[in-house]
C-alpha cells in the first residue's frame, strides 16, 4: 500500500472532442434550411470521433453495472474515483455514414389535456318554409349586457306632440261654436242665424239680375205628374219699393212692421209658351225669430190676397193682367229674409173667375181646367226652384266676406 502510485502503468485516456454533426448534402439540407412550423424534433446524439488504439492492453471489464443512457457517450473515469477501471467507451463510427431518412425523427406529442365537453347546441325555431334544427354553439362566449332604456326618437315626439295640439285646438274651436250658438239661441229674441242670412239683406242691389232671376230655370219633376219643367225669362221690372202696386195688400200688411226693403219681380213663361208665371223676392230687415214666425202657414193667413201680375209689351205675357191670375203661392224661407211669391195665368188672356192657391189646384181629384193646365205646379214649383238659387247666391256670398 505504500508503494509508490507512479510506478503503475494506467492505460492511456484519450479525450475526444466533441464535433459538430455534419449534415448530409441533398434535398434534407433544402428542406432543413427554413424554420420548422412543427414541433422541434430532438437533436441527434453527437458522433464522437473513432478513438485511437490504446498503447497497452485494456484492463478487464469492470463488473459494475453501465451508467444509466443520459451519461456523456466519451469514456471518462469517475470523478469520485480517478484510479477506477474505465468507462466503457463509444463504438467506433462506421467508415461509411448510413443516409438520414427523409423524414425527420419525432418525438410522440405529450397527451393533451382532455378538452371540455362542448355545451349542447340551442334549439332555434326555423324560417317559415324551412325545417327546424339546431343552431351551431356560438364562437366566443356570450356576454351578458344590461337592458338598456329605449331611445325615443325625437321626430316622433314632435309629431305627437303637434297631433295632440291640433287636435286640443280643434275641439275647442268645436266646442267655441257650439257653446256659442247654444248661448245666442239661449238668449230671449235674439237666435242664432243661418249661414247667408246677413248677406242675403243686400242681396237686391249686390247680386246681378242673372243671379237671382235666371234667364232659363229648370225644374225636374216639377210638372203634373212628376213632369220636366223649363221656364224661360221675358221680362223683369226694375227693383221697387214695397207699395200696393207691386205687393198685395195682405202680404204689404205682414213684412212693412218687419222693415221692408225692396221688391224684385220678373216673368216666365214655360216650354210651351201657353202659361205664364209672375214672380217676385220680397226683401225685409226681420231677425231670424222674426222670419220664422212670418213663415208659419203664411199662404192661408193671407186667404185670396194674390200677388199682382207683370205683363210685358210684345211678349207672350202682353195680356196677363189680374183678371188672368188663376194659381199662386207664397213662402218665407226660415233661413233667408226674403218672402218668395209666384202667380200663374193662361198665355192667351183667359180670364180666371177664382184663383186657387197652389196646394188646392194641386189636389188630387181635380178635373177644373186650372188643375188640368197645371198651373198650380207651375206657381209652386217656381217658387221652390228660386228659394234654393237664393239661398245659394247667400252662402256664397258669405263665404267670400269671409274669405277677405
Amino acid at each position: 500500500m505504500s508503494a509508490d502510485l507512479s510506478a503503475i502503468d494506467l492505460p492511456a485516456v484519450e479525450t475526444t472532442a466533441r464535433l459538430r454533426p455534419t449534415r448530409p448534402a441533398g434535398p434534407m439540407a433544402a428542406r432543413g434550411a427554413g424554420p420548422r412550423t412543427g414541433p422541434a424534433a430532438p437533436t441527434a446524439p453527437p458522433q464522437v470521433a473513432a478513438p485511437r488504439p490504446p498503447a497497452a492492453p485494456p484492463a478487464p471489464a469492470p463488473t459494475t453495472p453501465p451508467r444509466p443512457a443520459s451519461a456523456p457517450s466519451g469514456s471518462v473515469r469517475s470523478v469520485s474515483d480517478p484510479l477506477g477501471p474505465p468507462q466503457a467507451a463509444v463504438p467506433p463510427r462506421p467508415a461509411s455514414v448510413p443516409p438520414r431518412p427523409s423524414a425527420a425523427r419525432t418525438v410522440p406529442p405529450q397527451a393533451a389535456p382532455p378538452a371540455p365537453a362542448p355545451a349542447p347546441a340551442a334549439f332555434v325555431p326555423a324560417p317559415y318554409g324551412r325545417t327546424t334544427g339546431y343552431a351551431p354553439p356560438p364562437e366566443a362566449p356570450v356576454e351578458t349586457t344590461t337592458r338598456l332604456r329605449p331611445v325615443r326618437d325625437r321626430r316622433s315626439a314632435g309629431r305627437t306632440a303637434a297631433a295632440a295640439a291640433c287636435a286640443v285646438l280643434g275641439f275647442g274651436l268645436i266646442g267655441g261654436a257650439l257653446a256659442g250658438v247654444w248661448l245666442a239661441a239661449s238668449e230671449p229674441g235674439r237666435p242664432a242665424e243661418p249661414v247667408g242670412y246677413a248677406e242675403a239683406r243686400e242681396l237686391w242691389h249686390n247680386a246681378p239680375v242673372d243671379a237671382l232671376f235666371p234667364q232659363t230655370l229648370p225644374g225636374p219633376g216639377a210638372g203634373p205628374g212628376a213632369a220636366d219643367r223649363t221656364w224661360t225669362r221675358i221680362v223683369v221690372a226694375p227693383d221697387a219699393p214695397c207699395s200696393p202696386a207691386v205687393l198685395a195688400k195682405g202680404l204689404l200688411a205682414a213684412v212693412e212692421p218687419l222693415g221692408c226693403e225692396r221688391v224684385l219681380r220678373a216673368t216666365y213663361t214655360d216650354a210651351t209658351a201657353s202659361s205664364v208665371i209672375t214672380v217676385g223676392l220680397v226683401f225685409t230687415r226681420a231677425d231670424a225669430t222674426a222670419q220664422r214666425t212670418l213663415g208659419e202657414g203664411l199662404t192661408a193667413r193671407l186667404g185670396q190676397d194674390v200677388p199682382p201680375a207683370l205683363s210685358g209689351p210684345s211678349t207672350v205675357a202682353a195680356r196677363f193682367g189680374d183678371r188672368q191670375r188663376a194659381s199662386w203661392w207664397t213662402s218665407a224661407p226660415a233661413d233667408l229674409p226674403v218672402v218668395v211669391t209666384a202667380v200663374s195665368g193662361f198665355a192667351d188672356g183667359r180670364a180666371v173667375d177664382a184663383p186657387q192657391p197652389a196646394d188646392e189646384a194641386t189636389a188630387k181629384g181635380r178635373t177644373d181646367a186650372v188643375a188640368q193646365s197645371g198651373l198650380g205646379h207651375e206657381a209652386k214649383g217656381i217658387t221652390e226652384r228660386l228659394e234654393r238659387l237664393l239661398r245659394t247666391t247667400a252662402t256664397a256670398a258669405a263665404k267670400e266676406k269671409k274669405a277677405r
